[in-house]
C-alpha cells in the first residue's frame, strides 16, 4: 500500500514514498528534498554467508549524471565505476550504521541509493542518508535504528542546517552528524580552522535536528514497518569460551597481548592459537569458529586491562603519545618528501608540483567543483603490516584516508594567485599499527614545506580511542590508540588541525553512540596531543616552508595579457602557442582573463617564452627593436619572424648602408638578425630595417 510523509527540513520540505516502487526490497523509500529525488533500497540475503567472521554490509551511492540533465563523458555512455565523492558519500552512510545491526549477523545485506534529480539547494546527500535509514527500519532486516543524519554549514558566524550546494562552496565549516535517539554516532568534518568550542556547538545542533526527524522516522516505521525476521546466530559457543579459559587462563592471554611490539604480540597469541587446536583436535564445530573465539578472547581481555587496571598493552599512560620522530628531504630529485614516525607506524610523502593545467578534472553532479588543484593520494601496501596480498589498486579505505588528509590540508594552502601550482601529495605507509591517516597527515604537511609551498600553517593529525563499560560514565578515553586498541576497542575519533583550530575530525565508532561528555572529552584531549606534536616534532624538523621550490620542480612565470590578443597568442588551431612550447620546451596555460602562466625547468627557456609572448601580445609601434630569424628570401627583400607566426619584411634597400644587387649576398634562410620596426607598408605588413638599427642595440 503506497504511502506518503512530509516534514519540514531546513525550510525545505522532505517527502518519504513508502510502498511505491521497487516493492521486491526488503525495504525501499523514494525521498524527495524539494527536487531532489534518491531512491533508497535494503535488501539482505535469506541465509548468512558461510565461512565469514565479519558482517557483510555494503552500501552503493549510485550518482546517475541524467540526475543534473547531463550525458557521460569519454566513449562508453553510461555510467561507469563509482566517482571518489560517490565512494565519500557511502562511507559516511555506512559508518553510522554498520553498528546498529546485531554483532552476530553475518547474512549479506545491500544498502543501495540511487541519485535521480538532483536540486542544488537540496543536497542529495542527505535523502541519501536518511533513506538508508529509512528503508532498513521499515524492512525485515534486524537493525537497531534509526539514526538519523544532518550536515552543518558555517557561514559569516551563523550556523545553516543542511546548506545548499551554493552556500557549502563558501562555508568555513563542512560538518555531517548522525545520532541515534539520545547519542552522536557519527561525526565527519572539513574545517576552516573552526575553534575546538564552536565545533563542539555546531555537533550538537545537528544532534537536535536529528532528534526531530527520528520522530518523523518513528512514525513511518510505526505504520509500515515489517516485522525483523529470525537469523541464524554466528555467536561463539558460551562453551567454547568456558573451554579456553580453562587452557589458557586470563592472566596468560594478558602476558600474550602485553607487548609494544606488534609482532611479538601477533606470534604470541599465534602460539595460543595453535594450543587450542590441537586441544580441540576432535572438535570440528569448535574448530570452525576457533579463530573468532581467540579474537573474543583478546578483545575481553584487552578491554579489562585497560578500564578496570588502566593498562594499555604496551605500557603507556592512559594520555601518552608513542616515540615521535620525523624527517624532511628523505628522497632525492622529488620536488619535496617527509618521513613521520608514531611508534610503528611510518608515513612517507612525496609532493609534486605542476602547472594548473594538470589539476584533476571533476566530472559528478556538483555544479560548483569541476576540479580541484591539490590531489592527496594514500597508499597502503600489504607488507606494512607484515603481509603479502597482490595490490588491486586503492579500496575505500585507501581513497577515504586521502580524502581526509585532503580535507585537513586544503584550508591552509597557499590561493592560486599566491602559488599557481598544482599540487600533488602521495603519502606511502611503510609499517602500519594504527592510525595511519594522521600521520599521512602529519608527513605531507612537512613534505609540502620541505617542497616550498607556503602553506599558512603546519597541520597535525591524532587519533583518540575509547573502551566502555556498563554505564555511560564508565569509560576511558585513549591518546594515540594503535591497531590492537583501535580493533578491540569502541571508537576511532581522528582529529586534524592547526594551532587555532580544527580542520578535519572523521570520527568511527562501534557502539551505539557516544555521549556528549565523551565527545568533548576526545576533542580537547585530541586538541593536546595536536598541540604537542606540532611544537615539539614537526615546527622542530622544519620551522617552515622552503623559501623557494626545489631545484628539479617546475618554475612559474607569470604574466597579463590584453584578452584580446589571447587569439594571437595561440594563433589558428593553436600553432603559434605550440611554437612556443616545442622551441622553448616549457608549457603554457592561458586563462579567458589574460593571465599566462609559463611553466619549465630552464630558467633561460621560460624567459625566452616569456618574450615571445609578449611580443605577439603587445601592439606594434614605430622604433621598436626586435631579434628574429630569416625565414624567406625574395628579390624585393627578406622576411622576418620575430615571434612565432609574426613575420616582418625587410626591403632590400633597408638591410646594408650600402648598395646590394642582391638580398642572398648579406643574408641566408636561418640568419639570425636584429630589427628596428618602420611601421606598417602600404599592404599592411610589418616593415623592418636592419640599417637604421642603433648601434647599442646591434650588441
Amino acid at each position: 500500500m503506497y504511502k506518503s510523509y512530509s516534514m519540514e527540513l531546513a525550510g525545505r520540505t522532505l517527502t518519504v514514498d513508502i510502498g511505491r516502487v521497487a516493492k521486491q526490497a526488503n525495504g525501499a523509500a523514494l525521498m524527495h528534498y524539494g527536487d531532489t529525488t534518491v531512491l533508497a533500497t535494503a535488501t539482505a540475503s535469506k541465509e548468512p554467508r558461510e565461512g565469514i567472521d565479519f558482517f557483510p554490509l555494503s552500501v552503493e551511492y549510485e550518482e546517475k549524471m541524467y540526475a543534473v540533465g547531463k550525458i557521460p563523458g569519454g566513449f562508453n555512455k553510461r555510467e561507469g565505476k563509482a566517482s571518489e565523492h560517490a565512494i565519500l558519500t557511502s562511507r559516511v552512510i555506512d559508518r553510522p550504521m554498520r553498528p546498529l545491526f546485531p554483532k552476530d549477523y553475518r547474512n549479506d545485506v545491500t544498502l543501495v541509493d540511487m541519485v535521480m534529480s538532483v536540486d542544488p539547494q537540496c543536497n542529495p546527500e542527505i535523502p541519501a542518508m536518511l533513506g538508508s535509514s529509512i528503508a532498513t527500519c521499515i524492512s525485515d532486516i534486524p537493525f537497531d535504528g534509526p539514526c538519523a543524519t544532518t550536515q552543518v554549514g558555517l557561514n559569516d558566524g551563523e550556523f545553516i542546517i543542511n546548506p545548499t550546494l551554493a552556500q557549502k562552496d563558501v562555508s568555513d565549516l563542512q560538518l555531517t552528524v548522525a545520532s541515534t535517539r539520545d547519542k552522536v554516532i557519527m561525526i565527519e568534518a572539513g574545517a576552516n580552522e573552526v575553534p575546538e568550542a564552536q565545533m563542539i556547538e555546531a555537533i550538537y545542533k545537528a544532534h537536535e535536528v536529528n532528534q526531530e526527524i527520528i520522530k518523523f522516522i518513528d512514525k513511518i516505521v510505526a505504520e509500515c514497518g515489517k516485522e525483523k525476521h529470525t537469523y541464524q546466530s554466528c555467536a561463539v559457543p558460551e562453551e567454547l569460551f568456558a573451554a579456553i579459559k580453562e587452557i589458557v587462563p586470563p592472566e596468560e592471554m594478558e602476558v600474550a597481548v602485553f607487548s609494544d611490539d606488534k609482532q611479538t604480540r601477533e606470534n604470541n597469541v599465534a602460539q595460543i592459537t595453535e594450543k587450542l587446536k590441537e586441544a580441540f583436535a576432535d572438535k570440528e564445530e569448535w574448530l570452525a569458529v576457533l579463530g573468532e573465539a581467540v579474537y573474543q578472547y583478546q578483545k575481553k581481555t584487552v578491554r579489562k586491562m585497560i578500564l578496570k587496571d588502566h593498562k594499555r598493552p604496551d605500557g603507556r599512560a592512559i594520555k601518552q603519545i608513542r616515540p615521535l620522530a620525523a624527517e624532511v628531504d628523505i628522497i632525492p630529485r622529488v620536488h619535496g618528501s617527509a618521513m613521520f614516525t608514531r611508534g610503528q607506524t611510518q608515513i612517507c610523502t612525496v609532493t609534486t608540483l605542476a602547472p594548473l593545467a594538470e589539476a584533476q578534472r571533476l566530472d559528478g553532479l556538483d555544479e560548483f567543483e569541476t576540479s580541484k588543484r591539490y590531489m592527496h593520494h594514500y597508499n597502503f601496501p600489504s607488507y606494512s603490516v607484515g603481509e603479502t596480498k597482490p595490490s588491486r589498486g586503492p579500496g575505500r579505505r585507501e581513497i577515504g584516508h586521502g580524502a581526509l588528509a585532503e580535507r585537513a590540508l586544503v584550508p591552509v594552502l597557499p590561493s592560486e594567485e599566491e602559488f599557481p601550482y598544482a599540487i600533488r601529495t602521495v603519502s606511502e605507509t611503510f609499517e602500519s599499527n594504527g592510525s595511519t591517516s594522521q600521520a599521512s597527515i602529519c608527513a605531507s604537511t612537512m613534505s609540502l614545506e620541505a617542497a616550498g609551498v607556503p602553506i599558512k600553517k603546519p597541520v597535525a593529525g591524532i587519533s583518540c580511542g575509547l573502551v566502555t563499560g556498563d554505564t555511560d560514565d564508565d569509560y576511558i578515553v585513549l591518546t594515540d590508540i594503535q591497531g590492537l586498541e583501535d580493533f578491540f576497542g569502541d571508537m576511532d575519533f581522528k582529529v586534524a588541525g592547526t594551532h587555532d583550530g580544527i580542520t578535519a575530525i572523521q570520527m568511527d565508532i562501534k557502539i551505539h553512540g557516544l555521549t556528549r561528555q565523551i565527545v568533548e572529552e576526545a576533542i580537547a584531549r585530541t586538541k593536546e596531543a595536536r598541540e604537542y606534536i606540532l611544537t615539539e616534532v614537526i615546527e622542530k624538523c622544519i620551522p617552515g616552508p622552503h623559501p623557494t621550490v626545489g631545484t628539479y620542480a617546475p618554475k612559474i612565470i607569470q604574466i597579463q595579457i590584453d584578452p584580446q590578443k589571447i587569439g594571437d597568442v595561440v594563433g589558428q588551431r593553436g600553432k603559434t602557442i605550440n611554437t612556443i612550447i616545442e622551441r622553448t620546451g616549457v608549457k603554457i596555460d592561458i586563462t579567458d582573463e589574460g593571465a599566462v602562466s609559463i611553466c619549465g625547468v630552464d630558467a633561460k627557456s621560460m624567459e625566452e617564452a616569456k618574450k615571445m609572448v609578449e611580443i605577439i601580445a603587445t601592439d606594434f609601434e614605430q622604433g621598436q627593436i626586435f631579434t628574429g630569424r630569416v625565414v624567406s628570401i625574395k628579390e624585393f627583400g627578406a622576411f622576418v619572424e620575430f615571434a612565432p607566426g609574426k613575420e616582418g619584411m625587410v626591403h632590400i634597400s633597408k638591410i646594408c648602408k650600402e648598395r646590394i644587387n642582391r638580398v642572398e649576398d648579406v643574408l641566408t634562410l636561418g640568419d639570425k638578425v636584429t630589427v628596428i620596426c618602420l611601421g606598417k607598408d602600404k599592404m599592411g605588413r610589418m616593415s623592418f630595417s636592419i640599417k637604421d638599427v642603433p648601434a647599442e642595440a646591434r650588441k
